[in-house]
């Protein structure tokens, strides 16, 4: 069965043959809809088991604090059946959009097929292996059958940039702080679409969590699956490597004032009215808690700050002492799923903030709360004093 539908998508894509994948990643776990339940368990009931090591995506139920979530009972059921289908199929229950950072780091060069569009483009860009924008159902197919179609970013001549975005005009002082990753995905995404770009002038002291915030923006406001920075990701040692010692289709000088405009036209409202904070899209690292410890300060938030991540880091917090000082401080973690694909938030309407250019692009229509975009600082300070605070001296 799930040959045939690989087979079938294959040939749609214009593939000319399968190859072997080393790993997956599987999105299908989050509950949709009961047509995706149906599916997962026909695959069960007919003895469906994964052939290579298949870590899975956020499911709909944080499974740690099960009354967390704000499913009616049916959808409650639902959501656990389906993540149970592909638990038992052999997947690991990970449940993490960032697996790269939950010790899933295939090697550059690996042919993958992961789901999760911030999963994807971290994959290949800062890992340098090499997989498609695998969608539900697509993803446990790869996974049973151990193939994927040879298409798309699987074949180096791909994977080559044609955009070339120089930055040597920002200021050094805003390309350290982390909601420029975010603004600069998501200006990204909206201009290169789904064309593969390089970055030149980024700092070679860039860490997996900016380019993962800057990855994630990308893939949510645009198609990006795959972008390089020079001197810094596996597939461009230098500007002329990731260009394939070809001329740019095109060059893009950026300037910090339309990065400016980018970081305002992620914002859907101002300021006054603020009922929550969320972070965590993609999921919370240990090194990102940390700096949040560092930035409450021992001081409590007014309003609720929703930090969402995996098990796996649940447990480091765990072991540093650092858990039961987050929760005195007054966040309050969600696991194994984040507030933008499952009910979480109290009110189905209001103003979020969040430092994420994933959780801006979606909280309008999958949580109908307006958004203010702003650093983790300019979270915290806010959630602290229980309106909007943000830091502008970056920016301006």
């Amino acid at each position: 069965m799930a040959m045939r539908i690989l087979c079938d998508m294959a040939r749609i894509q214009g593939a000319d043959k399968l190859i072997p994948i080393t790993s997956a990643h599987i999105d299908g776990c989050l509950y949709h809809g009961a047509s995706g339940v149906k599916f997962a368990e026909r695959l069960v009931k007919l003895q469906g088991r994964v052939t290579v090591p298949s870590s899975l995506n956020v499911g709909a139920l944080d499974l740690q604090n099960p009354q967390k979530i704000r499913l009616d009972d049916r959808e409650r059921d639902l959501a656990r059946r389906l993540m149970n289908a592909y638990v038992a199929m052999g997947c690991i229950p990970s449940w993490t959009c960032a697996p790269y950072q939950a010790g899933y780091r295939p090697g550059a060069g690996e042919d993958i097929a992961w789901a999760e569009s911030n999963a994807i483009v971290f994959a290949n860009s800062v890992l340098g292996a090499r997989t498609n924008r695998y969608g539900d159902f697509m993803d446990i197919c790869c996974a049973i059958t151990g193939r994927a179609p040879y298409v798309g970013l699987h074949r180096p001549e791909n994977r080559v940039a044609t955009v070339h975005i120089d930055t040597s005009s920002i200021p050094d002082r805003l390309k350290q702080e982390d909601a420029f990753y975010a603004v600069l995905g998501s200006w990204l995404g909206r201009v290169a679409g789904d064309r593969v770009s390089v970055f030149s002038g980024l700092p070679v002291t860039v860490t997996d969590d900016q380019l993962k915030s800057l990855g994630a923006s990308a893939a949510s406001s645009g198609g990006v699956a795959l972008f390089h920075v020079a001197g810094v990701t596996p597939e461009a040692p230098t500007l002329t490597d990731a260009l394939n010692h070809q001329q740019a289709r095109q060059t893009i000088i950026l300037a910090r004032e339309e990065l400016a405009r980018e970081r305002d036209r992620m914002s859907t409202v101002a300021g006054g009215q603020l009922d929550v904070i969320a972070v965590g899209s993609p999921h919370f690292s240990l090194d990102e808690f940390e700096q949040l410890l560092r930035l409450l300060d021992g001081r409590r938030c007014a309003i609720p700050l929703l930090a969402c991540t995996g098990r796996h880091v649940i447990t480091q917090l765990e072991k540093k002492g650092w858990l039961q000082a987050l929760q005195n401080q007054g966040v309050d973690l969600i696991v194994d799923t984040c507030v933008v694909v499952t009910p979480i938030l109290e009110r189905t309407a209001g103003v979020l903030m969040t430092n994420s250019g994933k959780f801006a692009h979606y909280s309008p229509s999958l949580t109908g709360h307006e958004v203010v975009f702003g650093s983790l600082a300019d979270c915290v300070n806010s959630a602290i004093e229980g309106a909007v605070v943000r830091d502008e001296s970056g920016w301006n």
